[in-house]
């Protein structure tokens, strides 16, 4: 039993280690930020449904993608044709370059969001050919 709890004690010990260990540019840990994207779809009840579906079963390819760029979380909403998508990135983050880096990772990345090109279009306002905006806060409460 002795034998186990010293076992235990080092493996938890290294967990903890590598847990903690600061990265190698010693730079400390990340930081993230939220920034908010509106975009609408089409204008057609049919393709909504088959974007909403292709996200429910996101291709791993395009998910391995955001990782690799370092996306920490990518969540969508939508109320009809108006698809809101919050992303939490590292602070001061170039966006392009992480976008064109998830989409390097694999063929596929570059396929999805072709596809899912065609079922978007920009909200009012935008430019000619402009579909995802970010929507900029305005007004926050915290208690």
């Amino acid at each position: 039993m002795k034998n186990f709890r010293i076992s235990f004690v080092l493996l938890c010990s290294s967990i903890l280690f590598v847990m903690c260990k600061q990265p190698e540019n010693n730079q400390g840990p990340t930081t993230f930020e939220e920034k908010v994207f509106v975009v609408n779809t089409v204008d057609n009840d049919e393709k909504l449904q088959e974007y909403l579906t292709y996200h429910k079963q996101v291709w791993p390819e395009v998910e391995a993608g955001f990782k690799k760029a370092g996306y920490k979380r990518i969540t969508l909403y939508h109320f009809k044709d108006l698809i809101v998508m919050t992303i939490s990135v590292p602070v001061g983050a170039d966006l392009d370059e992480m976008g064109k880096v998830a989409e390097a990772h694999n063929p596929k990345c570059a396929s999805w969001n072709k596809l899912m090109n065609t079922y978007q279009k920009g909200v009012n306002g935008t430019e000619e050919g402009e579909k995802w905006v970010e929507a900029l806060p305005f007004y926050e409460f915290n208690n």
